[in-house]
């Protein structure tokens, strides 16, 4: 088996797409359009998405600009070498800090918290050289 994907309902796919690459620094890999049945996707990554990494799928379903997040929703995480310079990047681009990094609690992992304009939570997780 392959991880592929993991796809998100988003209000406004511009302005995700601008977060997940401005902010966060992914590449915008591919999009379509489905007028028949009134969607839209676009494929984010890193290093060309798939098969060498997982994607984020965003989707917009026209005319829906907002979704109820749920309780079994928790985060995506991604890997970087310094969890502290990817913070001050990220809310120099524009980005929500919502945990600055610093140690797990109960543990030596640095790790941070960003939303995302929908209100996704992305995990940064310290990973030294990638």
């Amino acid at each position: 088996m392959q991880f592929l994907h993991t796809m998100l309902r988003v209000g406004n796919l511009q302005r995700s797409i601008d977060f997940y690459t401005g902010v966060l620094g992914m590449q915008l890999l591919r999009t379509s359009e489905n007028p028949e049945y009134k969607y839209s996707l676009a494929f984010l990554g890193f290093e060309g998405g798939n098969p060498g990494q997982a994607e984020i799928e965003l989707t917009y379903n026209w005319g829906v600009d907002s979704y109820d997040m749920g309780t079994a929703y928790g985060h995506i995480a991604l890997g970087v070498p310094d969890a502290y310079a990817a913070c001050e990047k990220i809310k120099a681009a524009g980005g929500n800090v919502t945990r600055e990094a610093g140690p797990v609690k109960g543990g030596s992992t640095v790790i941070a918290f960003v939303t995302d304009p929908d209100g996704y939570k992305v995990e940064l997780i310290q990973r030294g050289t990638l």
